[in-house]
Order: C-alpha cells, then structure tokens, then sequence
C-alpha cells in the first residue's frame, strides 16, 4: 500500500488504511491484531514491537513512537511504497544542484572559514573570510546557475540562514507539513536548520527517498556539525529540518 503523504497514528479514522496496517503488522509477525481498523492500543503497541525490531533503510534504529511516518511505512510496506524523488523540475535549481556537487571535496585552508573557495562564497554575499559560510555557498551555488542561464539569482544576499528564510519571497514548506507529507519536498530545495539564538545551517536537496533526503551542505563535516571544515554530501531525515525548506 502506498504511504498516503501523513502520519499514521492512535485515532486514525480511515480505516482502509488502518485495516491494511493491521494485516501487514500481523504477517510480519508481530501480534495477533484484530483487523477492524481501529487504531488502538493494541495497534499502537504492535506498531512499537516492529519499530523495535527494524531499522531504516541506512541501518539506523526506528524511533519507537506507535506512529507510522514515511520511513517506518517504508520498512512495513517496502521502500517503494513511498514516493521517491530525483528529478528537478525548475532549471535554475537543476544547475545549482550541478555547481554544488562540483564543490564536493572543498576543504578550509588556512584557518577556519578560510580559503580560496570559501572566501569565493562569501565574497558573492559581500563578505570577506571568517564568517560561517553554509548560506553563502548556498547563494554562490544559484548564483552560478542565475549567471549561466542568464537572469536573476532569487535567493536572498545573505549569509544569514535565517535572514534567507525569513526575507525569501518563494514557496515556504514548514518542517511540519515535510514531515507529515515528505512527498512535498523535492529536489533543488533549500533545507533550514534552526538551532536557536540567532544560529542555522542550510543546504541543497539533491536527491528525496522516502523520509530521507541527500542535500550538498558547505561548512559542514562528516558527522553533519553546522560548523565544519568543507563541502560535504549527506543522507538526513525529513523529520530532522526543523524550519522548512524554500523552493524557487
């Protein structure tokens, strides 16, 4: 069965759904639920026994809520039950998405938020070295793209990540509506990271797989720290953007 773009959880009303949950909880094995669509406690707990006992589809355990998102879904019904995305629509995000990967493997020199391709970034938001650059690689990213196919880069000059999404003028997906509906987020989207007092982090979707998504993040390192060494690759959870993400 398809995942149907929200959480499934105690009290859902639609009981197709329901119904088919309950028949592939208890063909997996775990509990004998009566198959009537009623989201109850028995259901719930069966729910948790499989999250238990599962892991996503990079390894990692199952958050043990009772509530079926899209990466539980995926597990229960099989990853292609749940959309998954690799195409581009918008030109100008295809080439961003381009520049961005070409950036892959740019490390810092000379000190932190330095180098020739980190001050590149910045100076494109009118900055010099030493600030935290995530949003300026991002605008230098477009930027190119804007250049190639000559007109307007849209994202705001900033190397604020907030400022970039408080001041965008483009279609806002707020982290709630992602992670009820992942299906919503596409390829060549802006991802925004809120971490509180004044402080982001933001990169480029690549690639969507369920409740999972593949972005290119600059100022970033292996273990995804909002204050890194270089341009990195990542996998994320959907659920884990915690702001939105913008779309031109």
């Amino acid at each position: 069965m398809k995942y149907p773009g929200r959480l499934i959880k105690k009290g859902e009303q639609d009981k197709t759904i329901v119904k088919a949950v309950q028949k592939q909880l208890n063909a997996k094995g775990y509990g004998v639920i009566d198959v009537d669509g009623d989201f109850g406690n028995k259901t719930v707990s069966a729910v948790k026994l499989f999250q238990t006992q599962n892991t996503d589809q990079n390894g990692n355990l199952l958050v043990v809520d009772g509530v079926l998102g899209a990466i539980t879904w995926a597990i229960l019904f099989g990853e292609s039950s749940v959309p998954q995305n690799t195409t581009v629509k918008k030109k100008l995000a295809e080439k961003a998405i381009d520049y961005a990967n070409s950036q892959l493997g740019v490390r810092e020199k000379g000190g932190s938020n330095s180098g020739p391709e980190v001050e590149t970034f910045l100076k494109s938001v009118g900055l010099g070295k030493g600030y935290a650059w995530c949003m300026a690689f991002v605008y230098w990213s477009f930027e190119q793209a804007a250049k190639e196919l000559g007109q307007t880069n849209p994202l705001v000059k900033t190397a604020g990540v907030l400022r970039g999404w408080n001041e965008a003028t483009c279609t806002k997906i707020l982290a709630k509506d992602s992670k009820n509906n992942p299906s919503l987020v596409k390829p060549g989207q802006i991802f925004i990271m809120d971490y509180g007092q004044g402080y982001g982090h933001t990169g480029i979707v690549k690639e969507v797989n369920g409740g999972f998504i593949t972005t290119i993040e600059g100022n970033t390192n292996n273990n995804k720290s909002r204050e890194g060494i270089g341009v990195f690759e990542h996998i994320r959870k959907i659920k884990d953007v915690n702001k939105g993400f913008l779309q031109y």
